[in-house]
Order: structure tokens, then sequence, then C-alpha cells
């Protein structure tokens, strides 16, 4: 079966390079040109199942400048897949600019079901699921408070990235705002070996990780508000 003459959007495993799915493996096997935001941790994972395509770098310093050049290339016949250096382009990742102007320029996109780490982390965190919103990482500086405070209001589940240098910081302000009683579920290492999920309060969560050095990379799902009344 060969592909059909589009940008194909190609999840990759977060964590365990088993995560990958046949259909993935496929489609970068037979690939015109993968377009990697690092090639270098993109190799990897090519090599570990000896695929041998063109290998192309996009990413968000120069994505602008190579969207028109790629579109142009897709609409000659050309069939791409884009990936990230882990989960699904686009979230949180390069992919959102090019997938845009595919559509816009009638070119046909495709996105493959595959890992992404804000889906794991929600159904592991023992938080209601069935309605929730993705904030990806926070504002760092402008615009963070009134951020928090609008999510402080949320009554659906909250679902953030975080860097392990942050994210205590992340939950001391988040307390701060939200309330220590507030429940949340801090997962980290999604898939890998030393994959955890620390459930509780913003309180619990703070003391943990202040006699724990955070490592890895983080999913905080924060519940709704407690009332207290």
């Amino acid at each position: 079966m060969y592909l059909c003459r589009m940008l194909y959007i190609v999840p990759t495993p977060i964590g365990n390079l088993e995560d990958i799915t046949l259909r993935a493996l496929r489609v970068l096997k037979e690939a015109d040109l993968i377009l990697a935001e690092d090639t270098r941790t993109s190799s990897v994972l090519l090599k570990h199942y000896d695929i041998h395509r063109p290998l192309q770098s996009y990413h968000k310093f120069n994505e602008h400048k190579a969207v028109n050049a790629l579109v142009e290339r897709l609409k000659g016949g050309e069939t791409m897949a884009l990936i990230s250096d882990a989960g699904t382009p686009g979230i949180s990742d390069p992919g959102f600019l090019l997938a845009r102007e595919c559509v816009r320029q009638g070119v046909e996109v495709q996105c493959l079901p595959g890992a992404t780490a804000l889906v794991p982390a929600l159904v592991a965190s023992g938080l209601p699921c069935d309605r929730f919103v993705f904030e990806g990482f926070l504002p760092q500086k402008k615009g963070r408070q009134t951020r928090l405070r609008e999510l402080a209001a949320e009554q659906r589940t909250v679902v953030i990235y975080e860097s392990p240098y942050r994210v205590l910081k992340t939950l001391t302000q988040m307390a701060e705002v939200m309330g220590a009683d507030r429940p949340v579920a801090v997962c980290r290492e999604i898939s890998k070996v030393h994959e955890q999920v620390v459930r509780g309060t913003m309180a619990e969560a703070i003391a943990y990780f202040n006699a724990n050095e955070p490592r890895g990379e983080f999913v905080i799902v924060i519940g709704e508000k407690v009332n207290n009344e």
C-alpha cells in the first residue's frame, strides 16, 4: 500500500519506543521527506526502526521561513511526514503553521492517532476527565498571574505542561492563587522507566517535591475548585 500525496502528521513515542504504531512506521518508511523538530533526536528513533529516509529540520526557529517552500513541494507531488521530538506535532510543538498553510492551499493533511502526554496523565490522575481544558505551558512572565486567576475559577479539570526546573515554583504559585487544598495530580516521565504520579492536594504535592528533587518532564492535572462551604 502506497502513501497518498499529502502531509502526514505523525506522533512519536514520548518515552517507550514501543508505543509507536505500525501505521506510523509505514508512513515514515515511505515518505519522500521527514520533517523533524531535532534531527539528532529523531535519528535515534529512525535508526531503532531501521528507517532511512531524507530528514530535514523543522522547528520553531525556522518554521516561518520554511512553510511556503514546503507547501510548494507538497503541491508538486511530494509526500511528507512531520514529527516532533516526542508526542504529537502541534501540541506544544511545531506543526500548526504548516498544517494551516497546507489546508489554506488545498494540500490534504492527515494526523495519525498516537502518543501525547496530556491524555495518559489526565486519565491516570483519578480526576474527572469527561470535561477538561488543556493549557500547554503557562506564560513564564507576562500574563502568568492573570492566567492563574482565570484557571482558579475553572470548573473543568485543567492540564498543563511544566519543566522540572519550574514545577515547584508553579505548584507554589497555584496553591497561592487556587488554594492549598485544591486537588492535583503531578505526573512525570510518562511511559518511561521512572514514571510516577503524585496525587493529593497542592500542599501535599509541594511538600513531596520539596523533599524529592523534581526530575523529568511533567504534566500537572488540576481538579475543580473545592467547595468548603
